[in-house]
């Protein structure tokens, strides 16, 4: 997943991704998160979760370079930062974006139904799933990812 080399790359193999880019999406995710589980019930919270249902929509169909956060990293953030020294592969971000996308959902319905419980509950997941990754680069998503490609083995075509 993860190249741990310490050397400094002169450029990633081709379609690795900046490691650094999606740790910085889950910090903000993190944070959109935050506000909604001390927001809900609230037009705050609902507007919050279609926007953060976006993101990961747009992580998970068109990939995490095209994710918002993804986007801000790699204009504004990224230039700022020293040339980056590990690479991985978008598919496993991705997956997690999909993981998010669902959890997003699911709060997103019970706040719209009144189900304020099963909001917080799915609000809540989605939040430490995040900051896990912001804060300790474990991502919950990425970690699925891999043990259900071990589960179904190889594709072959």
């Amino acid at each position: 997943m993860t190249t741990l080399d310490s050397r400094p790359a002169a450029s990633p193999a081709a379609g690795l991704i900046d490691a650094r880019g999606p740790r910085f999406g889950a910090a903000v995710t993190a944070v959109v998160y935050a506000i909604v589980l001390l927001t809900i019930p609230s037009a705050l919270a609902a507007v919050l979760l279609v926007v953060q249902l976006v993101a990961h929509g747009l992580g998970a169909v068109l990939g995490v370079r095209s994710q918002p956060y993804g986007v801000l990293f790699r204009k504004a953030v990224a230039p700022r930062l020293g040339r980056p020294t590990e690479f991985e592969d978008p598919a496993p971000p991705r997956f997690a974006q999909a993981v998010g996308l669902v959890f997003a959902a699911v709060g997103l319905g019970a706040l719209v139904l009144g189900a304020t419980p099963v909001a917080y509950v799915a609000v809540g997941l989605a939040f430490a799933a995040a900051f896990l990754n912001a804060a300790f680069n474990f991502c919950l998503g990425c970690e699925m990812y891999l043990i259900g490609k071990r589960l179904l083995g190889p594709r072959t075509a």
